[in-house]
């Protein structure tokens, strides 16, 4: 068993009321197996020893809502409303997509992702055996679901649920279960009821969760009260949704009674408040969620709508756009938007062993470079992770007990390359 040890860092740790402490952690294969002030044995007990001074170790990052082949639309229909900028730019756009696209544009944003501290990320989109490879090639952790619209006929619906389910069923568990899967209707809006409905039932067959955008805008949830006579939340209770393990995207416009639902049948809601905010779509009910007990993580959506894939961003709107709608300063505290982005996050998507360093959980981790003036001077981390610190100053990441990137240098993708075609592919679709 292969041992590391870090010395002389400074690491994240919620141990007897206290946030972050000054020592060291050991790795014994792909799980810390200590974190303390002290070294718990002799040097010469460990294969690889290495120099934490002047880095800040703290959880990876955990994307739970977004489509990374998008980094392909990033600038491309901005400043519009969401139907408005899907209906009129992205899905235009995307329905020229090949599957060769979604391969440089999901290995861009995977790129940004990990050089930026995120490692795990929740990705829904088509072409998805090409996003699986790059995720097991890349290193990082991925929930992964082929998105479905239904707004097609039946033969494409019941073409597009076999592909969902095959799709599930070849990678779940893959990539020495680094690649978990979901099935995913795109929404209430894209997907008529008696689809969703297969689509349900499918995941039952497959015993897996379902992932879908749901009250992302006010104009969704009417659309909804026009078509089925209910909001989005009571109708997708109504056909049978929340029978299984649910994450929702967005839950911007919801309800008191709504938010009851939601803690009812254990439903998690994924707040992207930087997508949110630039599609004007509205500012979530977060800490009214949170005092219900529903779990809520953080996501970036695409980088189409985003528009960086900068997880440090979204957890510092977290805390402040809730301060600043609710006139109260402990609305979303940086200790609750730090776990949000980490350990919450990762149970949100129903990862039990990561999101925080203590003994026995994966080795998944990232270090930032504190020796700079936005980290001066040592009084608070956690505070600093969240009010200050930005993609940026990731300097290494490890996920699994192995190293992805180091110094900043990805050390299992050709980033050179990647670029390269990236701006191929791109060229090609607007040519």
């Amino acid at each position: 068993m292969k041992k590391t040890l870090i010395t002389n860092g400074y690491f994240i740790f919620n141990n007897e009321g206290k946030s972050w402490i000054k020592g060291h952690m050991v790795i014994e294969d792909n799980r810390i197996t200590y974190i303390g002030e002290q070294i718990p044995e002799p040097k010469e007990s460990y294969e690889n020893i290495i120099d934490g001074t002047n880095k800040l170790y703290m959880p990876g990052l955990v994307n739970s809502h977004g489509h990374a082949a998008m980094s392909l639309l990033r600038g491309y229909g901005d400043d519009l409303a969401l139907q408005v900028w899907l209906e009129e730019k992205m899905w235009p756009m995307e329905a020229k997509f090949t599957s060769q696209d979604v391969k440089w544009g999901s290995l861009l944003s995977i790129v940004e992702m990990i050089k930026g501290g995120t490692t795990t990320i929740v990705d829904m989109y088509d072409h998805m055996n090409e996003v699986a490879q790059a995720i097991e090639l890349s290193g990082m952790r991925g929930v992964l679901t082929r998105g479905v619209i239904g707004l097609c006929p039946p033969d494409v619906q019941t073409a597009k649920l076999q592909e969902a389910m095959e799709f599930a069923k070849n990678w779940h568990g893959q990539a020495g279960g680094r690649i978990t899967t979901m099935m995913s209707p795109h929404a209430p809006y894209t997907c008529p009821p008696d689809y969703i409905e297969r689509i349900v039932q499918a995941a039952h067959d497959l015993n897996l969760p379902i992932h879908t955008h749901m009250s992302e805008t006010k104009r969704e949830v009417q659309t909804n009260v026009d078509q089925y006579g209910l909001r989005p939340v009571a109708h997708l209770e109504k056909i049978g949704v929340f029978s299984r393990p649910t994450l929702v995207a967005h839950g911007v416009h919801l309800t008191d009674e709504e938010i009851d639902i939601l803690q009812k049948y254990d439903v998690r809601v994924s707040h992207n408040p930087g997508s949110n905010l630039k599609l004007a779509s509205g500012v979530a009910r977060v800490p009214e969620l949170l005092r219900a007990g529903v779990k809520v993580s953080l996501g970036t959506d695409g980088a189409a709508s985003n528009n960086n894939l900068d997880m440090f961003e979204e957890m510092r709107l977290a805390a402040l756009i809730h301060k600043g709608v609710s006139g109260d300063p402990l609305a979303v505290p940086a200790a609750e938007a730090l776990r949000l982005g980490t350990k919450m996050g990762a149970e949100s998507v129903w990862l039990e062993d990561v999101g925080e360093l203590s003994p026995g959980m994966k080795a998944d981790f990232i270090a930032l470079d504190i020796d700079q003036p936005h980290f001066m001077p040592k009084t608070d981390f956690v505070s600093h992770i969240v009010y200050s610190a930005s993609a940026k100053d990731v300097v290494d990441v490890c996920v699994d007990g192995n190293w992805i990137v180091r110094n900043g240098e990805c050390l299992t993708l050709d980033e050179e390359k990647i670029k390269r075609e990236f701006e191929h592919s791109f060229e090609k679709l607007i040519g």
